[in-house]
């Protein structure tokens, strides 16, 4: 009987060139086959087949830090965005930035308006309130989106979604959980509209087939014929898209 082996996760600090040291997630995976090195928006990542030496995963690491150092920048570059009040001209919807002005008011609320985008805050803000109607903001502008969309789908579907969930999430653009409802990720206000608008309908069409076969996409072919090209819409642009809204709320 062959014995699993469980992924071993630590980290490990890298020196880079300019004198910085940055941390690096160190996994060990039986599924591996090959040292791979890879960064995100979350940082950078080695990953060591079973039999790999810890030595083997360090030199590995070091000859290839000037490259870690340029993915590193790139990622940075892209969650640049920040909200400083005040500061920051703007903000980013539906893959355009929109101009952002500041105003002094009773409270934190963000709304959009024909000269872009108004922030109002009070004079002592903290910054969890402003971030907080800044999700609030985002949440309701991708509600009204869905809103717009899904009576569209609902008539070609054997029952609604239960309800429309709105959440952070790290690496899924959308899920279907068992009692059918559909959470979608947060991040997707700020993406393309088309490209939000196939997320929708992937997830409502696991309604109709929980799985990835043939037939589901068929199922999203008829009812998103495009569906090609937002998928590589989020293959260009799909971790710079999380990595702003999370610089932005975290």
């Amino acid at each position: 009987m062959q014995r699993f082996r469980s992924i071993e996760r630590d980290s490990v600090e890298l020196a880079l060139d300019d004198g910085r040291i940055v941390p690096v997630a160190r996994v060990r995976d039986p599924r591996a086959r090959r040292l791979k090195l890879s960064v995100d928006e979350r940082g950078a990542r080695l990953t060591l087949p079973p039999r790999a030496s810890l030595v083997a995963g360090d030199r590995f690491l070091a000859e290839h830090r000037d490259w870690v150092a340029e993915q590193l920048a790139h990622y940075a570059a892209d969650a640049a965005a920040t909200l400083l009040p005040g500061t920051t001209a703007s903000l980013p919807l539906r893959a355009q930035p929109l101009p952002l002005r500041w105003r002094e008011g009773r409270y934190a609320r963000l709304q959009q308006d024909d000269d872009g985008l108004l922030f109002t805050v009070p004079a002592k803000a903290g910054a969890a309130g402003i971030r907080r109607a800044l999700r609030d903001f985002y949440e309701g502008e991708a509600r009204a989106d869905v809103g717009r969309w899904l009576p569209r789908y609902l008539p070609s579907l054997p029952r609604p979604p239960r309800r429309i969930l709105l959440k952070v999430m790290s690496s899924q653009w959308g899920s279907l959980s068992p009692d059918d409802s559909v959470a979608l990720d947060l991040a997707l206000v700020l993406a393309r509209p088309s490209a939000f608008e196939y997320v929708l309908v992937h997830e409502l069409c696991h309604l109709l087939r929980p799985d990835h076969s043939r037939a589901f996409w068929h199922e999203v072919e008829s009812r998103f014929p495009a569906w090609r090209d937002e998928r590589d819409w989020f293959h260009a642009h799909g971790r710079r898209t999380k990595a702003a809204l999370r610089a932005l709320l975290h």
